[in-house]
C-alpha cells in the first residue's frame, strides 16, 4: 500500500564516506546545493565512527534539512563496505559516490546525472586520469600504486575503463542491485568491485 506524502523523492543520492572529514562537511555542501540546484537530490554521509565528529555535525543539520542524512558505522571500517551500506539506504533511481575531500569536481554531477538520464549507459566515472582530469593533489606513491592497480585489473577483466580505481562515479541503482550480493566490499576498490561483479557488462563512459 503505497503511502501518500506532500514531499517528492530525490533523483540523485550523493552517498559520501567520511573519516576525520568534518572541516570539509558545511564547503561540501555548499557545493552540492550550488551544483545541483536543479535537481532533487539527498546526500547520505557514511561515517566510520570518526574522532573529529562529522556525524554529530551532519546529524546537527539534517534536523533543518532532510535532504542531509547521516548513517554511523560503529566497529565497521572500509571505504568499500561504506559505499555499499550508503547506497542501500536510498530509494533514489540515481546514486554517485564521491570523497569528502572535495577533491572531486562536484559540478560535473548533472552532466554524469543527463548521461545516465539518457539511457545509453549505466555507469558515469569521473577520473583524474582522463583529458580534463587532474591527478596533481595524489601523492607520487598513491598515484603510481592506483595506475598499477588500474593496469593489472584491465588486464584481468578486459576492461577499458581509464581510472577503475576512481572514487567518483555515478550509476543506476537497478545496476548497484544486480551487482550487490557478489560485492567482496573490502578495501576501497568500489568501482572496480562493482564491475567486476555485474552479471553482465556494464555501459560505461
Amino acid at each position: 500500500m503505497a503511502i501518500a506524502s506532500n514531499h517528492l523523492p530525490a533523483d540523485l543520492a550523493i552517498v559520501i564516506p567520511t573519516l576525520n572529514e568534518r572541516d570539509n562537511i558545511i564547503d561540501l555542501l555548499r557545493l552540492l546545493e550550488r551544483a545541483l540546484s536543479k535537481t532533487r537530490w539527498e546526500v547520505v554521509f557514511v561515517d566510520d565512527d570518526s574522532k573529529d565528529g562529522p556525524a554529530a555535525l551532519v546529524l546537527e543539520i539534517g534536523q533543518k534539512d532532510a535532504r542531509v542524512r547521516c548513517i554511523q558505522r560503529i566497529g565497521r571500517r572500509g571505504l568499500a563496505s561504506a559505499v555499499i551500506e550508503g547506497i542501500m539506504a536510498t530509494a533514489a533511481p540515481y546514486v554517485a559516490v564521491m570523497d569528502a575531500d572535495l577533491q572531486h569536481d562536484e559540478s560535473l554531477l548533472p552532466e554524469m546525472l543527463r548521461a545516465l538520464e539518457s539511457g545509453d549507459v549505466d555507469l558515469v566515472i569521473g577520473s583524474r586520469l582522463v583529458a580534463g582530469g587532474n591527478n596533481d593533489s595524489l601523492l607520487g606513491w598513491r598515484r603510481s600504486v592506483s595506475e598499477l592497480c588500474s593496469q593489472a585489473a584491465r588486464s584481468i577483466l578486459k576492461l577499458r575503463v581509464k581510472d577503475l580505481m576512481s572514487g567518483f562515479f555515478m550509476l543506476r541503482r537497478e545496476v548497484f542491485e544486480m551487482s550487490v550480493r557478489n560485492l567482496s566490499g573490502v578495501g576501497f576498490k568500489i568501482l572496480l568491485d562493482i564491475l567486476a561483479s555485474a552479471p553482465r557488462t556494464l555501459r560505461y563512459v
